[in-house]
């Protein structure tokens, strides 16, 4: 009789990370009493690609945030910089030089990932590569920028509808997002679901599983890395043309809505630095005050405080 280990069973934990699980725990380590509640959809909008991809304008929407000078550290391996977040919609031009984008303000994998190839979470030179091969018809004029923003409200009712106007303002046949950090991956979501019931197809790319799928994405390209890898390896050119090539055929191919494809590559071999995004476990009661009163005073930078 065959024993589990011929079947090839993945290890115990090599499982992609309870992102909403994990952070409720944190959070209520750090001695908020209210659980975050987030978005959740049973079904989705889904707007079939109405030509081929190589006829098609592909828009970049991003979490990313311009640098800003004056508003301290926002370099690769950073620590969490909330001066530095956006809170609306913004746009920039996608020829000509490569945009000085960071991801200071979120919370991505600093214990993994030090955010320093702006091509693992803004994958718009794979995109241009993708036109200059044929595969897509052209890039969209311009990328977005799309704020993360706790509130769905806020999200749904301004955020969404503003990233739709300036889509449909570039003539742009689809969309690819690439959030982030984990409420990144909620606001990508649902604008995502706007864009849909609005007739544009979309993809988000992320590494949130959970958080993306319980609101209720068209579809998902799933990259089971760290926070803050969306596109792909650091430094590895190759895994980054295959991520958005895999984001490519599922503009193509999804069947419905809710569609969901799993990256093959994976971040490493071992498992182990699953365990440790915002893991309360090794945290003493005094890291965890450390860490209430820096996230307070970050909350007032955020706020312009």
């Amino acid at each position: 009789m065959p024993t589990e280990a011929a079947h090839s069973f993945a290890p115990d934990g090599d499982v992609p990370i309870a992102y909403m699980a994990r952070t409720r725990a944190y959070y209520a380590a750090l001695g908020y009493e209210t659980p975050y509640r987030w978005a959740y959809h049973l079904d989705a909008p889904f707007a079939p690609l109405g030509r081929r991809l190589s006829e098609c304008s592909i828009a970049l929407v991003t979490t990313a945030a311009p640098y800003q000078p004056d508003k301290g550290d926002q370099g690769p391996g950073a620590p969490y910089n909330g001066s530095a977040k956006f809170f609306a919609v913004y746009s920039g031009p996608a020829e000509g030089a490569m945009p000085d984008l960071r991801i200071s303000h979120i919370a991505y994998d600093r214990d993994h990932t030090s955010a320093a190839d702006l091509g693992t979470y803004f994958p718009l030179r794979q995109l241009r590569l993708a036109a200059e091969r044929g595969r897509i018809g052209r890039v969209a004029p311009r990328f977005h920028g799309l704020p993360t923003n706790r509130s769905h409200r806020v999200t749904m009712e301004a955020d969404a509808p503003e990233l739709l106007a300036r889509i449909r303002q570039d003539a742009a046949d689809a969309a690819i997002l690439v959030p982030n950090c984990p409420v990144c991956h909620q606001s990508a979501t649902l604008a995502a679901r706007h864009l849909e019931a609005n007739g544009i197809p979309t993809v988000v790319a992320g590494c949130a599983k959970d958080i993306v799928e319980h609101a209720g994405a068209p579809r998902f390209l799933f990259s089971d890395f760290p926070l803050g890898n969306s596109a792909g390896r650091p430094d590895d050119l190759a895994s980054q043309e295959l991520t958005l090539e895999l984001a490519l055929r599922l503009l193509e191919s999804a069947p419905g809505p809710r569609t969901t494809l799993h990256s093959p590559l994976r971040w490493s071999e071992d498992h182990a630095w699953k365990r440790d995004y915002a893991s309360v476990e090794k945290l003493s009661p005094e890291e965890l005050a450390r860490r209430r009163a820096e996230f307070d005073r970050q909350k007032r930078a955020a706020k312009g405080g």
